[in-house]
């Protein structure tokens, strides 16, 4: 069961494929129903894979009591669940809503738990467990048989009059069952005897049996068959989501959507680079085929592909990526992600050679060390990535030179003394279409010039690296430069320690302190300083307070400024009994602005292709940044915030965005990452009710703007007053919240979060409309700029200790032969495991997803180079270098074929869906 509130819709699909896919394999089994009784809050986004997977039917437990307490006062408790954006009924499915406070046995019986706990027989005297309510169960026998059977029928009767068909379910299991024979006899034995007593009286008018869930919700089905009225289902159509949850009196499960969230970023970056990995494996063991390279099909890489597929999936379990589990399982949990990380650089590294080879045949001789290295490298699994620093004088008697051919060579060449050698960089793109984007990697030395594959040299900025907040590294600088790549595509840059003109040095000013050593960059002390500090590009110019906080923004377009205010605070937690844990947020009143002891460092950055404003108050390090370049990039502000409250007690750490947007207690937060769920703010709910889980992105919207923050990693976020967003961005807890974890959150890490504020203006929109909406879509650019924060740039530097036989490469290396339209993302490229054997099959799964976009804003200027072709795709148009075998429909965790599938040449898809196609290139 995973969890439903933090998960993004990637990690959910790769765990139903991997699981359906066990099943099918070990059990010979292909499930039809979901159960998901135990994520707290429940997503239409999970109903929707249920769906597309083949599902029939679904279950579901923990919604809001006042929620339950409605649907059971409608008799809706089962009903079809309809996506929002759904104008037909294709995507509805049969959903059960369990009706009362828990699914254990006490719960599930009927509305007494002190009766229901009585026909819990592991519960029996003697044993390890009673009943809270004081009355024990007793084991069933031929004389107390008909006085318990009516006492647990009469039960199942008032449950019953909950619901609109005679047919009555009644789990009987808890966390933690069945794992002894003991238990299975007992509850088996004594049941026997109640079900036959019952069966046997037919003035009962009773026929009760063993089950699944599978069978009853056939019977249900039939039940409902019978009962329809004039062609209307017996059952309603409910769209929306159950968030957030509420279990009693206050008690809001709106803590869990921020804690632990160090593993919530890193739970995304182990996402990009499995889906990275999945896709140039899948590509690489093609040509690996066709080459014969026996080093590449017969390494270790698919058996530690499965094992991240795995790793990844367990993480996303309802007491993992909600931070819910006692310290030693995060560990675990984190190291599990921290070998899949490692796993997955390797898979990514090897694959990406393969392919840029120019002479695939050369791959067979050269040693099993990693060829390119990624250049961020995570030491630990509770640990920052830092940046590898690139050496540019490589010392062994070798060069590495461009051919005519347009490729790389390298051989053994008579060494030069003083000769700087140069080094090279391979950046992919795992995007689908083409992009401009800024990469910045550390090398050496400030002398630096970078070659693109013709051989011009590109623009550099060289920036420092700073060791501390006043400290500069005398070793080390970061050069960054403007990479143009094709569609999920490959390009090498030369790098080498060189005097050049199009190498361009940071300027820094520094606020309210001041740096005596800055060593060769410019660095101006301003003490008293009046003047406003102010950022630009081309788009937009961003003007910061004295302590580093942004104030407004100018968008260059109208010339127009906009407030927008950051600032941080902090929440505390009720003094009342029960207290704020890992999974309940109870606050001590509205958030108190943080305050500092004296006025932050702040340090300006101005560059040739960016430009940033960092502040460092004690608790975070906060860094807003305007990319100089042209395009999606720039349109955005990049914010990023290192968290570190290792040393509070009892509080919760927000970053707040405020601006003039009359947005009427409206506000809008994505769920899972798949779709838009628009959001009130209501005053009498309390505080802690209006915190909602946020996996990729937040809006708040008027009829001439709106204001988008995108995020890199889930967290729980609001809208308190009008015109703001709050992200709360970590927690820490001295206590248990007495929901089963046993213990406080308090193994707090330096966090990294990362965000970016988009403002657009909106095109003829009638406000009213939109009060009554029940859906709203992103717009394209926030579409991309959303995909960009999560799938950045992958540079990997070429190793330096590659020996002879020459090497070759390819300049450049498009895996697609265009960018895809603008709407259509491509979710994976999933290889197929064999039927036989655990190795792969010949066969991929591709997952297409079709985004849902808000036509009022004008896509002009954004810098797109996409179209959009109405959900159309050519099948031989889809890949370059790589010919479509076959691409058949399938259910989307390949479990089952559609009615009449068969090889197509074209794709259809319609807004919204998500499609998974079985896909064998040669």
């Amino acid at each position: 069961m995973p969890d439903e509130a933090t998960a993004h819709y990637f990690a959910l699909i790769d765990q139903l494929i991997e699981g359906h896919q066990w099943l099918e394999r070990n059990l010979g089994v292909k499930p039809r129903s979901g159960w998901a009784i135990d994520p707290f809050g429940h997503s239409p986004t999970m109903a929707y894979l249920l769906k597309r997977a083949g599902f029939s039917h679904m279950l579901i437990q923990r919604v809001h009591y006042s929620v339950k307490k409605h649907f059971s006062l409608e008799k809706t408790l089962e009903f079809f669940w309809r996506q929002n954006w759904d104008l037909g009924s294709v995507t509805d499915i049969l959903c059960h809503m369990m009706p009362f406070y828990s699914y254990d046995i006490p719960h599930t019986c009927g509305p007494d738990p002190k009766i229901c706990c009585q026909f819990d027989f592991k519960r029996l005297p003697g044993g390890r467990y009673g009943c809270p309510w004081g009355v024990p169960p007793e084991a069933i026998s031929p004389g107390n048989v008909q006085s318990r059977a009516q006492m647990l029928l009469d039960q199942y009767r008032k449950k019953s009059k909950l619901f609109r068909t005679k047919v009555l379910l009644a789990p009987l299991g808890d966390d933690f069952r069945y794992s002894e024979y003991t238990e299975w006899d007992l509850q088996y034995r004594n049941y026997e005897q109640l079900f036959s007593y019952m069966n046997s009286q037919p003035q009962l008018k009773v026929k009760i049996q063993f089950g699944t869930l599978s069978d009853y919700f056939d019977a249900l089905e039939k039940a409902g068959a019978k009962e329809k009225k004039g062609g209307q289902s017996l059952f309603p159509v409910v769209s929306g989501d159950f968030f957030t949850y509420a279990d009693r009196d206050d008690h809001y499960w709106s803590g869990y959507f921020t804690s632990r969230p160090f593993y919530k970023r890193m739970d995304r970056i182990v996402e990009s680079r499995l889906r990275t990995a999945e896709i140039l494996y899948y590509l690489a063991l093609k040509q690996a085929q066709k080459y014969k390279i026996n080093k590449f099909l017969s390494s270790p890489h698919y058996t530690t592909l499965t094992e991240a597929r795995r790793n990844l999936g367990l993480f996303q379990h309802h007491d993992a990526i909600t931070g819910t589990s006692k310290d030693w399982v995060v560990v675990d949990y984190g190291t599990r992600l921290f070998q899949s990380l490692n796993f997955l650089e390797k898979i990514i590294g090897d694959s990406a050679f393969l392919l840029i080879l120019k002479d695939k045949k050369m791959y067979q001789s050269y040693p099993s060390e990693t060829f390119l290295e990624m250049d961020m490298k995570q030491s630990s699994q509770d640990s920052l990535p830092t940046k590898t620093v690139i050496e540019l004088s490589a010392k062994e008697p070798r060069k590495t030179f461009w051919s005519r051919a347009g490729k790389l060579s390298s051989g053994k060449q008579r060494h030069l003394s003083n000769t700087a050698y140069p080094r090279y960089l391979v950046v992919y793109n795992p995007f689908e279409q083409e992009r401009d984007a800024v990469v910045s990697i550390c090398v050496n030395s400030a002398t630096v010039k970078v070659l693109s594959d013709s051989g011009k040299p590109v623009e550099v900025q060289v920036s420092a690296v700073w060791n501390n907040a006043r400290t500069i590294s005398q070793t080390a600088y970061e050069v960054s430069f403007l990479a143009h790549t094709p569609p999920l595509g490959m390009k090498v840059y030369k790098i080498l320690e060189s005097q050049s003109p199009s190498s361009h040095m940071a300027d820094y000013v520094l606020y309210n302190d001041v740096l005596t050593e800055n060593g060769i960059f410019h660095v101006k002390n301003m003490i008293d300083g009046k003047d406003a500090i102010t950022i630009e590009n081309p788009f937009l110019a961003v003007w910061f307070d004295r302590s580093g906080l942004m104030e407004k923004v100018r968008m260059k377009e109208d010339g127009k400024h906009h407030e927008i205010k950051v600032q941080f605070l902090w929440y505390g937690t009720t003094n009342k009994r029960d207290k704020s844990g890992a999974y309940l947020f109870l606050p001590d009143g509205q958030g108190q602005p943080y305050v500092s002891q004296r006025p932050p460092l702040v340090r300006v950055t101005r560059g040739r292709l960016y430009s940033e404003v960092t502040c460092f108050l004690e608790h975070v390090i906060h860094k807003v940044r305007l990319y100089n370049i042209q395009g999606i990039e720039g349109q955005s502000m990049e914010v990023s915030n290192i968290v570190n409250i290792e040393n509070v007690h009892n509080r919760e750490i927000v970053m707040r965005i405020s601006s003039k947007i009359n947005n009427h207690n409206r506000f809008y937060t994505d769920l899972n990452g798949y779709q838009i769920q628009p959001r009130r703010t209501m005053s009498k709910l309390p505080l802690q009710a209006n915190v909602y889980p946020m996996s990729t992105m937040a809006y708040i919207q008027d009829a001439e703007h709106r204001l988008t923050l995108l995020a890199a990693q889930s967290l729980g976020t609001a809208s308190m007053a009008s015109g703001q967003i709050e992200v709360f961005m970590d927690r820490r807890l001295m206590q248990d919240d007495n929901r089963g974890l046993g213990q406080g959150v308090h193994d707090n890490k330096i966090t990294a979060n990362l965000f970016r504020i988009l403002l657009e203006k909106r095109n003829g929109v009638n406000m009213e409309e939109d009060k009554k909406s029940p859906v709203s879509y992103p717009s394209l650019l926030s579409h991309m700029t959303s995909s960009f924060l999560n799938h950045p740039f992958l540079p990997m530097i070429v190793n330096a200790k590659l020996s002879s036989p020459a090497v070759e490469l390819l300049s450049e290396l498009a895996l697609l032969q265009s960018s895809l339209p603008c709407d259509i993302h491509l979710v994976n490229l999933r290889t197929i495991q064999t039927k036989m054997g655990k190795g792969y099959s010949d066969e991929a799964a591709l997952i297409l997803h079709r985004k849902g976009f808000d036509c009022q804003f004008s896509s002009r200027g954004t810098g797109l180079s996409c179209s959009t072709t109405q959900g159309k795709m050519s099948v031989p148009k889809l890949f370059n270098k790589f010919a479509v075998e076959s691409l058949v429909p399938s259910s989307l965790s390949l479990m089952h074929w559609p009615p009449g599938a068969q090889n197509v040449s074209e794709i259809n898809l319609s807004p919204m869906e998500i499609s998974t196609f079985r896909i064998r290139l040669r």
